[in-house]
């Protein structure tokens, strides 16, 4: 199988989208499974809201601070039609900053060339914002992409990564930060703090990257800092994985010493390993598993208790031989039972009425078969969709029986 994560499509040319519908709107296709018991208090219903790569907003760079601000408004009055009740919103998308930041530039997503201030405070209006309009603000950074390229001359001449050559790897066309330098995690972890500090977000959100998704025929260099540092580790898969596990734990204490009342949680690829490589694993066949590929234990994450929520990105349909969604849930639900770590279930929107994907798909009622599956699991306290472009545009329908189906009444956020 192919890898199967937001980088197959985050970087990719949108196809155009069609008219919002109405949450009420009355859903298309046939009869979902009955619903299953009664949720018990609280239930995130989120959406994703990026910024990389202009994915979702702004809808291009440039744009007035009027007009910026009148699409961010739209997105978060989305998730109000919706019967939403969190928007996690990418504010550092590519180590620069969607507020005025003393540790990186402003976005160039915003302007159009990276380091322009543009005029206003994203991140400040949208927790504001969301707040007026009963919504959780979940502030979501990417911990070490630096560009969609690989040449440093093109960032802003007073970019941490030009300023400390030895920081950067080149890889896959891609610019990372080196997470095996102490320095470097030092200094991501200040930087996304600045942002907590500064404001009252609800939760403090990684996604999917930490090591790079694995590149056939390239190797990520990090020979210097693996000879400074890797002493003492059996192999470097494991001192790669200790380097993660450090920026987890290092970041969630000082979440809650900065902000206590934020939670701290990470939406990884969805299968840890599979049952064929380790018994403890999913029944999935996945190409990547994020404790070998990106050197991410996510498992041990939830079973230690290092961060609040776990929100898996579970991208595939029911019955889809890789990786099936209905083998997947239970297999997160059993990883988090008893440890009081949230579980959220990241779900495929996009991939709703999409001609490119399998014929499950294609109809309205998949996504709201995954819901009635997952309510069948305590552990599962709600779900996140990908994301608000497709939110708004909602092509076939197939959020809308969601809503139909799961969400007639207003909900607030698990506490």
């Amino acid at each position: 199988m192919g890898r199967l994560s937001r980088r197959a499509f985050a970087m990719a040319a949108l196809t155009t989208l069609g008219t919002a519908g109405d949450a009420t709107a009355a859903p298309r296709g046939g009869p979902a499974a009955p619903p299953g018991r009664r949720r018990a208090a609280g239930e995130l219903r989120g959406m994703w809201l990026a910024t990389v790569a202009n994915r979702d907003w702004p809808s291009r760079a440039g744009l007035t601070p009027a007009e910026q601000r009148a699409e961010l408004l739209a997105h978060l009055d989305t998730a109000v039609r919706r019967r939403l009740n969190a928007v996690f919103f990418q504010v550092r998308p590519t180590a620069d900053a969607l507020w005025p930041s003393p540790y990186e530039p402003w976005s160039q997503y915003l302007t159009g060339t990276q380091g322009k201030d543009p005029g206003w405070d994203p991140l400040g209006t949208a927790v504001a914002e969301a707040h007026a309009r009963g919504l959780e603000l979940h502030a979501w950074f990417n911990p070490y992409r630096i560009a969609n390229h690989t040449d440093p001359t093109r960032l802003v001449a007073s970019h941490p990564a030009r300023r400390h050559p030895d920081w950067a790897v080149p890889y896959g066309g891609k610019l990372y930060y080196n997470p095996g330098l102490p320095e470097v995690r030092a200094f991501v972890q200040d930087a996304m703090l600045d942002a907590v500090r500064r404001y009252q977000v609800d939760g403090v959100h990684f996604d999917d990257y930490f090591y790079p998704y694995p590149v056939a025929g390239q190797t990520f260099d990090d020979d210097a800092a693996y000879a400074a540092h890797g002493a003492g580790f059996p192999d470097r898969a494991s001192w790669r994985r200790h380097n993660i596990d450090r920026l987890v734990t290092e970041t969630a204490a000082r979440v809650r010493k900065v902000r206590p009342a934020a939670r701290f949680g990470i939406s990884p690829f969805g299968v840890w390993r599979n049952a064929a490589t380790d018994p403890l694993g999913s029944d999935t066949r996945a190409g990547v598993q994020t404790y070998d590929d990106l050197y991410a234990d996510t498992r041990t994450w939830v079973r230690e208790r290092w961060i609040d929520y776990i929100c898996p990105q579970v991208y595939w349909n029911i019955g889809f031989a890789a990786a099936d969604y209905a083998k997947l849930v239970p297999w997160w639900a059993a990883v988090a039972k008893g440890t009081g770590v949230r579980l959220y279930v990241g779900e495929a929107l996009y991939k709703a009425g999409d001609p490119a994907q399998p014929a499950a798909w294609q109809d309205p009622v998949e996504l709201s078969r995954h819901l009635t599956l997952a309510k069948q699991y305590p552990q599962v306290r709600g779900h996140v969709f990908f994301s608000a472009k497709e939110a708004a545009a909602d092509r076939i329908g197939a959020l809308a029986r969601v809503v139909a189906d799961h969400y007639q009444q207003p909900a607030k956020p698990p506490r």
